[in-house]
């Protein structure tokens, strides 16, 4: 049976859920710090090291945090992932415009960063 990102929503769900896993209920963005700490500093030392089999389960287990957070966010009415998707997707396409809007195509990976750079601040500077 193939699994879609929907299940594994449901899956986190499911252990934060009144029949779920006690240590999952009871986490909160706080106590989760310290574990998307060590799950990123694994999935580094895995991409340091080229181990691709390594990187696959760290990516998994830094996405364990994302969704997690999202699932805590959701249950205290604030946002869901969804919402984290939504503003993801806004945001690459506001800070790409030589790939998605009317800018003239990046020439390099500099100019690029550049124009990441430029749009980054244009943002903080509107806020």
């Amino acid at each position: 049976m193939k699994k879609d990102f929907k299940d594994l929503i449901e899956t986190i769900a499911t252990l934060r859920g009144p029949n779920g896993c006690p240590w999952d209920k009871k986490q909160t963005h706080e106590s989760l710090i310290k574990c998307l700490q060590n799950e990123s500093q694994e999935l580094i030392e895995a991409i340091e090291k080229k181990d691709t089999e390594n990187m696959k389960e760290e990516l998994g287990d830094v996405l364990l945090q994302v969704i997690m957070h999202a699932q805590i966010a959701q249950e205290e009415g604030l946002f869901d992932i969804e919402d984290v998707m939504i503003y993801l997707d806004d945001k690459l396409h506001r800070r790409h415009p030589h790939v998605f809007g009317d800018h003239a195509q990046a020439a390099s990976p500099e100019e690029a960063l550049a124009l990441w750079k430029e749009m980054k601040k244009k943002e903080r500077e509107g806020k």
